[in-house]
């Protein structure tokens, strides 16, 4: 009766494997296909003894291009929210040079046991030509934790706060909110070097897209002018302002203000550098040591705001006012934060070239579309665009062609678009407004006939189906230069 029963249930369970066998071979084809567009796509799939799928990992070419540049910090976990087959979806993520975040991998698994993050971990560093991190971020989870001590031995967790701070700061959390018994409080402290938290929801894809348009529009405000100067620290702050990302100005300005209550207690000359004792005006107890190494022009502090995060203390920018120097040394740029980061890979040939094709074009066509969702709407605006776009496609194809017109990004003169007229005047006749559609605002239709009408409809009807939520479509992890000293 029992082998019965086994026979009878492993009969039922026949078309379910069928038709995950199918789901696999389709989500492998689409990988397939967007090799085919992305030779730098890189994805393994481990499979069970029926053939079903158990982890699949990939990582895309813009994703190990934003890795090498900003890899020297991981999170990753798999608390995301599961799919309907039970799959979690792990994600690793860092942060960019806008302070934002950026995926760099991700991967569905069955289970969530050290052997199966081991394997992630492993896939991770094949894909990304052995580049470990220095530090990585993750959730309490035993398994992550002893997956990372395989793989990444040496590899530890930085925090936002210096010690005291933190301890004083975790007191104070804990008694507001009355809970210094609770057992899971005493063991999360002791376990505080592990914290970590990220989070990214739902339409993964969707979401990738997401904060790559987010990252090129972050990039263009960087290139817009510079802004107005707030600190009387003003060559020092201008200087900052042209090098950095504007997000990442905004944080490092306000250290510019704090270095102006900073107080030099004392100076000491020693063979090997100079010692600067600083501290906050009318609180000579509590003080820094910057030590200032002349000849390589190194400075450290005892804070160690510099080691943490890549932007220098305003400790140290104390001592480069004291000393009169008007620009940030190249020992105190993390290039990481720089607006210039990735242009220094943009080598003519190879996996750079390709990856940096592929973002430039994802961004274009997202940039055309908002100004295709402007334009049409208005039929002057449309052919203005629409001769605008011509022009330039115009005038690069001729250039890569060899041709000796202007390519200098502005569209050739060319006749103006003509529209046509009637009688012997040679004037235009006057012709009775047409009604415009109420959707796209263009001649000839309705809405109830409208193309754009039907298009939306759709959209609604599959966003209805598949739960979407734009507002919820993906929560950026940033991370935050606190400066409470």
């Amino acid at each position: 009766m029992n082998r019965m029963n086994s026979n009878k249930i492993s009969e039922m369970n026949l078309p379910r494997e069928r038709f995950f066998l199918n789901l696999i071979s389709r989500v492998l084809k689409k990988l397939e296909d967007m090799r085919l567009k992305d030779p730098q796509l890189y994805f393994k799939a481990c499979h069970d003894s029926r053939g079903l799928l158990h982890n699949l990992f990939w990582s895309d070419g813009i994703s190990q291009l934003d890795y090498r540049l900003f890899g020297d910090v991981i999170a990753f976990d798999a608390t995301y929210k599961k799919n309907k087959y039970s799959c979690p979806l792990v994600i690793f993520s860092g942060v960019n040079h806008h302070n934002q975040t950026t995926v760099f991998a991700a991967a569905l698994i069955a289970d969530e046991t050290t052997d199966t993050y081991v394997w992630l971990l492993r896939q991770l560093m094949f894909a990304m030509k052995g580049k470990t991190p220095t530090s990585i971020i993750t959730d309490g989870a035993m398994a992550i934790r002893n997956a990372v001590r395989d793989v990444f031995p040496e590899k530890i967790m930085t925090g936002d706060y210096e010690i005291p701070v933190f301890k004083r700061k975790w007191v104070q959390l804990i008694e507001e909110f009355g809970i210094e018994d609770k057992p899971w409080v005493i063991n999360m402290y002791e376990e505080k070097h592990m914290w970590a938290t990220a989070y990214l929801r739902e339409h993964f894809q969707r979401c990738v897209a997401h904060m790559r348009f987010n990252e090129f529009n972050a990039d263009y405000e960087s290139t817009c002018g510079v802004p107005v100067m707030q600190t009387c620290i003003e060559l020092l702050e201008r200087y900052a302002a042209e090098l950095y990302t504007h997000e990442i100005f905004l944080f490092f300005r306000p250290f510019f203000s704090r270095a102006g209550s900073m107080r030099v207690l004392n100076i000491d000359n020693t063979d090997d550098c100079i010692k600067y004792i600083v501290c906050k005006h009318g609180r000579p107890d509590f003080t820094w040591t910057v030590d200032f190494r002349q000849e390589e022009m190194i400075f450290m502090c005892t804070c160690l705001r510099m080691e943490s995060f890549g932007i220098p203390c305003e400790n140290i920018v104390k001592v480069l006012v004291d000393r009169d120097i008007r620009e940030i040394p190249r020992s105190l740029v993390l290039d990481r934060w720089t607006k210039k980061v990735k242009s220094a890979l943009n080598d003519p040939c190879g996996f750079t070239r390709d990856a940096v094709v592929i973002s430039r074009q994802s961004a274009l066509v997202e940039f055309s579309k908002q100004l295709a969702a402007v334009a049409a709407k208005v039929p002057e605006r449309y052919e203005e665009t629409r001769d605008l776009i011509m022009g330039l496609y115009s005038s690069y194809k001729a250039a890569d062609e060899g041709d000796n017109q202007p390519h200098s990004g502005v569209a050739r003169s060319s006749n103006p678009y003509v529209h046509p007229t009637t009688g012997g005047s040679g004037q235009p006749s006057k012709k009775k407004k047409r009604q415009r559609c109420s959707v796209c605002q263009m001649e000839g239709h309705k809405k109830t006939t409208c193309p754009w009408q039907k298009d939306i409809d759709n959209n609604v009807i599959e966003n209805e189906a598949i739960g979407s939520d734009d507002g919820d479509m993906c929560t950026e992890a940033t991370v935050e230069l606190d400066s409470d000293s």
